[in-house]
C-alpha cells in the first residue's frame, strides 16, 4: 500500500495531464461536430461514440510515445511545441482513419476542423502555462547585463531564462557589428553607455561572458567596471564548465548571493602600506588563501615576492601562474618559489635573512577539522610550532610586519584544529607584547567560498554526479566570504596591527549550509527531491556532525571590540596568557610532539587554551594504533611491561639556533 502510494504521489502530475488532454480533444470533437451540423452534434449515436472513444485511446499513447507528458511545462521549449504538433496532427488522421472502420460518417471536414481545435487546446494551454511561469518569476529576478553578444553570451542568457535569479535586461560588447542588434528583444549597447544603461535600467549586477578573450583584456574589463562601482562576475564557457577546465573560484563568483551581503571593497592605502616596495614572504604559498594572496600582493608592486611551501606541486602550479599573470599584466614583480616547512627554524630564518624579508604573511597551517582530529601532534606541530618558529625567525632577524591568517574556529573551540589556531593566536600576542622590533598582528575570518576543502566545491561535484548532497545538521550555519574578500582583510590588517591585535570582518549574518545546498543545487539547474517535491533531481542527505564540529561558528571571544580605519574591518582586544605560563606550555607541547605523545599534547592545549571544550575523547589515530599494538604486546609477555623504541633526538635543529633566536 505505501509502494503504490508513493507511486502515484510520483505520477500524479502525468496523470491530470493525461486527463485534461482527454478532456481538451473529446472538446475540439464536439465543437468541431458543432461547427460542422450547425449545432446539431450527433455523438449520441453508437458509432460515433465508439469512434471518438477509440481517437481519444490512440491519441494517448501517441501523446506519450511522443514524451509530451516527459517534458517539463515550463521548461518547453521548440522541441516541445514541435511535439505537440505532430500529435495533434497523428490524433486528427485516428480521427478519420477510426470513423472509416466505425461507420460513423463524420465528414471529411471535422477532422480539419478538430485538428484546430485540438492545437489551440492542447498546445495553447500548455504554453499560456510557461508564459504565466515566466512572469511570476521575473518580478523576482535580479537584473543584469551580460557584457559579451557571442556564443558564451547567448548560452548564458538562455540559462537565465529558466532560471530562478537573474533577467536579463541588456547585452555589452565591443564588437560594433553586434551593437544596436536584438537578440531575442533584448538591445546590445555599447560599452561607452555602461554607466547610462545600467542607471536607466536599474540593472544590479554585469556577468562578464567571454571565455575567447585574452586573460589580459577579461582582467581590464573586470579592473574598469569595478572601478566605476558595477559589480562584475566572471562567468566560464560552457565547455569549461562540461570539462571541469572552468576554476572553482570562477563558478563561486556567480554564486556571490550566497553571501547575503555585498562583497566588501579594499582600501588602497591600508594595503599598500605593507607591500609597496617591500620584500614579502608568505608561507603557505600553495593554499587557497596564500595563493590569493601572492596574486594580489603582485599587483601591488612588491620589490619582492618569495613563497614558502611544503607541498612540491601546490608550489609548482602557483609559481607558473604568477608567471603568466606577471606576462598577462606586464607586471615587473620578482617573484622567488621555495620548497620548505615551516617547523624549520634553520630554513626559515636563512630565508628571512637572504633575502632581506621586510613583511611575512604566515598562511600555512592544516585546517581540515576531522584530519587535525585524528593527527594531534602534526595538527600541534604544524600550526603552533611552525607559527613559533616563523615569529622567532621574524623577530631574530627584524621583520617589521607579521601577519597571522587565523580562522573563526579559534574562537571558543570544540576541535583540535581550533585549538591550535587560538594557541597559535596566543603566541602571537605574547611576541606583539614582549618584542618591539616586529609589528605582530592576527585576521581572523570564517569559511571562504571555493577555498580547499570548503562546502562549494565539494557539493558543486556532488551535484555533478547526480547526488546526493550532504549536510551534516540542518541547523549549522557558518559565516561565509569570497577568496579575494579574504585575502585583501589579510593584506589591509598588515598595515594596521602593531601589538598583537586580533583583527575580523564585519561579515554579515551567519549563513544556513542547507540553504546553501538548496541554492546551488536550483542555481545549476537543478530541482531539490524531497516530501514536498518527489520528482525533484538532487537529494539532500542529512548525515550527522563529524567529531570537533560545531553547529555555528563565532568571530569574537569578547565584547571588546573597536573600529579601524576601514568601515567593515574591527580590532579586537582579547584575554592574553602570562607569558611564564605560555613558555611553560610551549615547551612540555615541544617535548610532547618530539615523543609523539597525542594524549599530551591533547592535555596541554585543554590547558592552553581556556575555552576550548572538545566534544569528544582523544581520537588520533596513530595514538590509538599505538596502544592497540602496545597492550597486545603487553598480553603476549605475559603482563611483563614492554619498553618503546627510542625515538630520533630533535634537539640539533635547537642547537644550532641557539643564540640567534629569542627564547619562548
Amino acid at each position: 500500500m505505501k509502494r503504490f502510494y508513493k507511486a502515484a504521489q510520483k505520477n500524479y502530475k502525468p496523470v491530470l495531464m493525461v486527463c485534461y488532454d482527454l478532456l481538451m480533444l473529446t472538446t475540439a470533437f464536439l465543437l468541431a461536430m458543432t461547427i460542422r451540423f450547425d449545432g446539431a452534434a450527433l455523438i449520441a449515436e453508437p458509432e460515433m461514440a465508439l469512434c471518438l472513444g477509440l481517437t481519444l485511446v490512440s491519441s494517448s499513447f501517441i501523446f506519450l510515445r511522443l514524451g509530451l507528458y516527459r517534458t517539463v511545462i515550463r521548461y518547453m521549449g521548440q522541441q516541445a511545441l514541435v511535439a505537440v504538433l505532430q500529435g495533434v496532427t497523428a490524433s486528427a488522421v485516428v480521427l478519420a482513419v477510426a470513423s472509416y472502420l466505425t461507420y460513423a460518417g463524420v465528414p471529411r471536414s471535422v477532422p480539419v476542423i478538430y485538428w484546430c481545435f485540438a492545437l489551440i487546446t492542447v498546445g495553447g494551454s500548455r504554453w499560456l502555462v510557461r508564459v504565466y511561469y515566466q512572469m511570476a518569476l521575473e518580478i523576482h529576478k535580479t537584473r543584469v547585463a551580460i557584457y559579451g553578444a557571442g556564443t558564451a553570451g547567448l548560452q548564458l542568457y538562455k540559462g537565465l531564462i529558466h532560471g530562478e535569479t537573474y533577467k536579463t535586461v541588456a547585452f555589452f560588447d565591443d564588437n560594433a557589428s553586434k551593437q544596436n542588434t536584438l537578440i531575442d528583444g533584448v538591445l546590445v549597447y555599447s560599452p561607452v553607455k555602461i554607466l547610462e544603461v545600467i542607471a536607466e535600467r536599474d540593472i544590479a549586477e554585469v556577468l562578464l561572458a567571454m571565455p575567447g578573450v585574452p586573460k589580459r583584456r577579461r582582467r581590464e574589463i573586470t579592473r574598469s567596471l569595478r572601478e566605476r562601482g558595477v559589480v562584475v562576475k566572471v562567468v566560464p564557457g560552457m565547455e569549461e564548465l562540461v570539462d571541469g577546465a572552468g576554476r572553482v573560484s570562477d563558478v563561486s563568483q556567480i554564486y556571490e548571493n550566497i553571501l547575503g551581503r555585498a562583497p566588501v571593497e579594499p582600501q588602497k592605502t591600508l594595503v599598500s602600506a605593507s607591500i609597496t616596495d617591500k620584500v614579502v614572504l608568505v608561507t603557505g604559498a600553495g593554499g587557497s588563501i596564500g595563493s590569493e594572496l601572492c596574486r594580489q600582493i603582485v599587483q601591488w608592486g612588491p620589490a619582492k615576492l618569495v613563497m614558502l611551501e611544503a607541498s612540491e606541486f601546490a608550489l609548482y602550479q602557483i609559481e607558473r601562474e604568477l608567471c603568466q599573470q606577471q606576462q598577462d599584466e606586464n607586471l615587473g614583480v620578482e617573484v622567488t618559489a621555495l620548497l620548505g616547512d615551516v617547523r624549520n627554524r634553520t630554513r626559515v630564518a636563512e630565508i628571512i635573512s637572504a633575502f632581506k624579508v621586510q613583511t611575512i604573511y604566515h598562511a600555512a597551517a592544516y585546517k581540515h577539522v576531522p584530519l587535525v582530529e585524528q593527527n594531534v601532534v602534526e595538527g600541534a606541530e604544524n600550526n603552533v610550532l611552525g607559527t613559533l618558529s616563523v615569529l622567532e625567525a621574524a623577530e631574530a632577524c627584524g621583520v617589521e610586519q607579521f601577519v597571522l591568517v587565523s580562522t573563526d574556529k579559534a574562537v571558543r573551540p570544540t576541535n583540535v584544529m581550533g585549538a591550535t589556531k587560538r594557541l597559535a593566536e596566543l603566541i602571537c600576542q605574547d611576541f606583539g607584547r614582549r618584542f618591539g622590533r616586529t609589528r605582530v598582528c592576527m585576521v581572523r575570518f570564517g569559511n571562504v567560498l571555493g577555498s580547499s576543502g570548503s562546502v562549494i566545491p565539494l557539493f558543486t561535484d556532488q551535484i555533478n554526479a547526480g547526488g546526493p548532497v550532504t549536510v551534516t545538521h540542518p541547523k549549522v550555519t557558518r559565516f561565509f566570504m569570497t577568496i579575494p574578500e579574504a585575502a585583501q582583510l589579510v593584506l589591509q590588517a598588515g598595515s594596521m596591527g602593531r601589538k598583537g591585535e586580533v583583527f575580523v570582518l564585519d561579515m554579515g549574518e551567519p549563513v544556513r549550509i542547507l540553504d546553501i545546498a538548496r541554492r546551488l543545487v536550483q542555481i545549476m539547474g537543478h530541482t531539490v527531491r524531497d516530501e514536498a517535491n518527489p520528482d525533484g533531481d538532487i537529494e539532500i542527505q542529512i548525515t550527522g556532525l563529524r567529531p570537533g564540529e560545531k553547529l555555528y561558528e563565532e568571530l569574537l571571544l569578547g565584547d571588546k571590540v573597536a573600529g579601524t580605519d576601514h568601515p567593515s574591518i574591527m580590532r579586537a582586544e582579547e584575554e592574553r596568557l602570562p607569558g611564564e605560563q605560555l613558555q611553560r606550555l610551549i615547551g612540555e607541547l615541544r617535548k610532547a610532539c618530539t615523543l609523539q605523545d597525542a594524549q599530551s599534547v591533547h592535555r596541554l592545549l585543554i590547558e592552553a587554551v581556556k575555552d576550548y571544550a572538545p566534544k569528544q575523547s582523544l581520537v588520533d589515530t596513530v595514538w590509538a594504533q599505538s596502544m592497540e599494538g602496545r597492550d597486545a604486546g603487553m598480553l603476549s609477555a605475559g603482563g611483563a611491561e614492554v619498553k618503546a623504541l627510542p625515538l630520533p633526538d630533535r634537539s640539533g635543529m635547537e642547537q644550532r639556533l641557539k643564540g640567534k633566536l629569542p627564547e619562548v
